[in-house]
């Protein structure tokens, strides 16, 4: 019997994981936050998978938090700023050999939840997929992409992997995973808060080239400094082109915001602002980006943290 997945965070891309890895014929178990939750999610039957327009219904075991069941493997798909609280919650479940996947955007949660539970192995993921719900435990796969996953203390691949093959989740280990976060970040950071201060798709960002370019020049200053020069290189070419393949879509942040819902600031443009602080970095216009970004956020009553 292979081990069941358990999968915290029911948003798009827990759902979307989630509900491929059951269609699969895996174990698959969906970690909800409460009772009341948990009837809601009954309700519905399990989780459906919208994908090229045909829905698909997965009746994926719910649970609550605290719930007996031992946990040996467990995907962390919540918010960044909600990882670690819901992560301690669940640390008495996780078995002495317990492996956390970790898909939260930006960086310094990662390292929050590790630091949580430092028994267990913490593996970090990078996804290029694209998802969004259109109600309540469903998830329309809006772009095939890819993930990459890593572990910097510890570069041996799992086993469970075939797990993902199985799942048709195209995946790599990557013995550099903190390149590609870093790398990610940085694009991050240069797109979805200026789609926030100027109201607009990705494709709204061709019209403040300058802004952009000003940006990725900072951020890859950061990334250079932070011993990640191959997260640094061709940086404002790659954001170029997101900007451009991604022309029609909203940003993640955009779409917090859109929602009257947290964005994960603090993880992005606050993390590398925090680390430029630490490296004795001046980078004006991220520091100006990021005050910018706090004062929108604050006159809208959202939380800038």
């Amino acid at each position: 019997m292979s081990t069941p997945w358990h999968v915290l965070g029911a948003g798009s891309l827990g759902t979307l994981w989630a509900t491929r890895l059951a269609r699969a014929g895996l174990p698959v178990r969906l970690i909800v936050r409460d009772a009341e939750r948990l009837q809601s999610y009954q309700a519905a039957g399990g989780l459906t998978l919208v994908e090229h327009g045909v829905a698909s219904t997965y009746a994926v075991p719910g649970e609550t938090p605290d719930s007996p069941e031992p946990i040996r493997r467990l995907l962390v798909a919540c918010k960044a700023y909600d990882a670690e609280s819901a992560v301690a919650r669940l640390a008495p479940r996780l078995t002495a050999d317990a492996e956390l996947i970790l898909l939260q955007n930006g960086l310094g949660s990662q390292d929050a939840v590790a630091n949580r539970v430092p028994l267990a192995r913490c593996i970090s993921a990078s996804s290029t997929e694209g998802a969004f719900r259109d109600g309540a435990w469903r998830v329309v796969f809006a772009g095939h992409g890819f993930t990459w996953l890593g572990d910097a203390g510890h570069p041996v691949a799992p086993i469970w992997l075939d797990d993902l093959e199985a799942a048709k989740i195209p995946h790599e280990w990557s013995t550099d995973i903190l390149t590609r976060l870093w790398r990610k970040l940085a694009l991050n950071c240069a797109i979805n808060p200026l789609t926030v201060l100027h109201n607009c798709r990705n494709g709204g960002l061709q019209e403040h080239h300058c802004e952009v370019a000003t940006l990725c020049a900072e951020l890859a200053e950061l990334l250079e400094r932070c011993g990640q020069p191959a997260a640094a290189e061709n940086l404002q070419q790659e954001v170029e082109r997101v900007i451009h393949a991604t022309a029609a879509n909203y940003s993640s942040m955009y779409q917090d915001v859109a929602n009257q819902r947290r964005t994960e600031i603090s993880y992005l443009l606050g993390h590398a602002c925090k680390v430029a602080v630490r490296h004795q970095l001046n980078l004006p216009h991220l520091k100006q980006l990021q005050q910018r970004l706090i004062t929108h956020l604050r006159s809208l009553g959202l939380p800038s943290d």
